[in-house]
């Protein structure tokens, strides 16, 4: 099932306030002629060479048992950019596993927030559990070796280049976003971190800030395109109970969860129904299915097409109760991910030449629907 479809059924939500990438090594600095007047490299004594390395350099050189220095298995931890529901799902099954984890939040406020909370608190069969996972800002000094970004897909770029200057030498990035476009901006963003995307099934839901409710397994699949070499750390995520699997095929699996997104997700805002109202209207659904399978066809992924329309009714009925999360983030008067989701479909087809005049009307549909609403179209 679709991590989107996953949200609290029961309730009607309440409103509230790809090109492949290259694994290149990042470099190690570079080194500067010495100015008049000025201390070269070869003329600084090594307290001061210390003092001019960026923090990132600076910290990791430290060793453990010095004074402020962190330790090592923390600087070879896990960072996770964004509380929301998945980013919350993975740091507290990675904390609750023994791995060192760092939760980067937004600001001082919010930072702020998580301490009065106490932490993250994770919910499973009724049990609520709390997480007091270490947190902080994006302008701690504490290097990055692996970050998990599991914000909003328009947010992503912003925030992977507001953490660049204390990405280490060898950084991997994990990016855990809905729909397609976002990762190709990060990665030309950072062209010299490696950038593995990361598609997602897992049912979660926040029932609060910092509180999160697990709401159904499924899989994670990672990858980088055209690469078959797994790094050696996915058996933390087996130690950690997260349901994964590495494959070089990872944009065959980004392009079936954006089709599966666009034939549900945009029906059920314009329809205000739960994902099991779609159907009343099965024949919209079925249109929109074998455009999207022309579509993936035409963007070279085959194995992406195959038995799109009969999962998509899977989807609908294993959901039924569902708001999606596209639904609820209009209810809650929230900017939507459209632009990587339907308008990134939109603008392939364009793209390829192919005529999709249901998805087309679709899209300014929804469009029409979010001004109206005063909410952003992009």
């Amino acid at each position: 099932m679709l991590a989107e479809q996953l949200q609290a059924p029961a309730r009607r939500p309440q409103p509230q306030g790809l090109q492949d990438q290259r694994r290149l090594h990042q470099p190690q600095g570079r080194h500067r002629l010495g100015r008049p007047g000025r201390q070269g490299p070869a003329d600084r004594s090594p307290a001061t060479a210390r003092r001019s390395q960026p923090p990132a350099a600076r910290l990791l050189r430290q060793r453990p048992g010095r004074r402020g220095a962190p330790a090592v298995a923390e600087v070879n931890g896990w960072h996770i950019l964004g509380a929301g529901s998945l980013g919350s799902l993975w740091a507290t099954r990675l904390a609750r596993a023994g791995l060192p984890v760092r939760l980067i939040l937004r600001d001082q406020a919010a930072l702020t927030r998580y301490r009065a909370a106490g932490g993250l608190t994770l919910i499973e069969d009724g049990q609520a559990s709390l997480h007091p996972i270490t947190a902080e800002t994006p302008h701690s000094d504490m290097p990055i070796r692996r970050l998990l970004l599991a914000c909003k897909a328009y947010d992503a770029e912003e925030a992977a280049a507001s953490l660049a200057p204390r990405l280490a030498p060898g950084a991997e990035l994990i990016l855990l976003q809905n729909g397609l476009g976002s990762q190709e901006a990060v990665a030309a963003r950072l062209p010299r971190v490696r950038c593995i995307f990361a598609s997602s099934t897992e049912g979660a839901f926040r029932e609060d800030a910092f509180r999160v409710v697990f709401a159904g397994r499924g899989h994670t699949w990672l990858g980088v395109p055209g690469q078959p070499q797994a790094p050696a750390w996915l058996e933390e995520l087996h130690g950690a109970g997260i349901p994964h699997q590495w494959t070089a095929q990872i944009l065959e699996k980004l392009w079936r969860k954006l089709a599966l997104n666009c034939a549900i997700n945009p029906l059920t805002v314009l329809h205000d129904c739960r994902n099991g109202g779609l159907r009343d209207w099965p024949q919209e659904v079925a249109g929109l299915c074998a455009e999207l399978a022309e579509l993936l066809r035409a963007a070279g992924q085959h194995a992406a097409a195959v038995g799109l329309h009969d999962e998509v009714l899977r989807v609908i009925d294993g959901t039924a109760a569902n708001y999606s999360s596209m639904y609820q983030d209009v209810a809650h008067g929230r900017r939507t991910e459209i632009a990587y989701l339907l308008g990134h479909a939109c603008q392939e087809a364009e793209r390829l030449h192919l005529p999709v005049p249901q998805l087309q009307t679709l899209l300014q549909r929804l469009r029409a629907h979010l001004h109206a609403r005063g909410l952003p179209l992009t």
